[in-house]
């Protein structure tokens, strides 16, 4: 299924040089990646005592070998992640009609390239199919299949065709669009997940986001993902040591040496997306309420 040439990576980095070559390390042990090119972007130092941690991650990014080839961006001012995420997949999709992306604290599978490259090859051309995601919650797998189409997207380990990224819009003012209870609450999952807050906070600026207007604009198209039976990424970013992720939290399943080998047709398996919402439930409660609640304890 890979005879045509495999999809680009692109990685964005910034000042963990640890986490980054855990993160290269694991990607070299796909056996694809010998074949695979990586375009890295580095963002540029926040503030100046962040500058020795930037150029150490630059320099291991100088000398890593093992893929095809290797383009190093390195940015003298400091983008953020959700600019540099908008303005590196923007740039590889257009080049190459496709990509798959990563961040600095996600440690992958030895399979994780496999199974991206079949999946974006065998629904490039599904309209409905907006995401692969190589990531996948620690929940019961009731799916015939080794993989499911759920109405969600994901952040963690993805990938993508210009065929979809090219109609993103990130800058279209999204509260009003899903205003509606009715449309809020098919944006939060059935309410399992507080999405509706992170929009606000988004445009509020009290967070820097592009996977939340992503996901607008995956809900608005009714577009679906992809997910795996078993997670083929591990978020190792949750040691405060990320402008984004604190303590706690971590990742929610170790990797295993699972194969995607059956892949489903092009519909919702909306048993496996139940399994999803419960879990998200029980994990992240209703912030709404919670916070309903401790006004009246106030």
């Amino acid at each position: 299924m890979l005879a045509t040439p495999l999809s680009p990576i692109v990685l964005f980095v910034y000042r963990r040089p640890a986490h980054t070559r855990q993160v290269l390390d694991a990607l070299l042990r796909n056996p694809e990646a010998a074949s695979t090119e990586l375009f890295i972007y580095s963002d540029g130092p926040r503030r100046a005592e962040n500058a020795p941690a930037v150029q150490s991650v630059r320099a291991l990014c100088r000398d890593l070998r093992g893929f095809a080839n290797v383009t190093l961006v390195e940015r003298q001012e400091n983008w953020g992640l959700a600019r540099s995420v908008l303005a590196g997949v923007s740039e590889i999709c257009a080049s190459h009609g496709r990509t798959i992306v990563l961040e600095d604290d996600l440690i992958v599978s030895p399979h994780f390239l496999e199974y991206l490259n079949s999946a974006l090859k065998k629904y490039c051309d599904a309209d409905k199919v907006m995401q692969i995601s190589a990531h996948m919650f620690p929940v019961p797998w009731v799916s015939k299949f080794d993989a499911a189409f759920l109405p969600m997207t994901t952040s963690w380990g993805w990938a993508t065709w210009q065929r979809v990224w090219s109609t993103f819009q990130p800058h279209v003012i999204g509260p009003s669009l899903v205003a509606g209870r009715g449309m809020r609450k098919a944006f939060d999952l059935d309410g399992s997940y507080p999405y509706f807050r992170m929009l606000l906070n988004q445009e509020s600026g009290t967070v820097d986001s592009w996977a939340i207007k992503w996901w607008l604009h995956v809900f608005l198209q009714k577009g679906i993902t992809l997910f795996p039976a078993h997670s083929l990424v591990q978020n190792i970013g949750f040691d405060n040591s990320g402008t984004h992720c604190g303590l706690g939290n971590p990742s929610d399943e170790e990797l295993t040496d699972f194969q995607v080998a059956e892949f489903p047709n092009v519909e919702i398996d909306y048993s496996q997306f139940e399994k999803v919402k419960d879990h998200l439930s029980v994990r992240y409660p209703n912030r709404d309420l919670l916070d309903k609640l401790k006004g009246l304890f106030k």
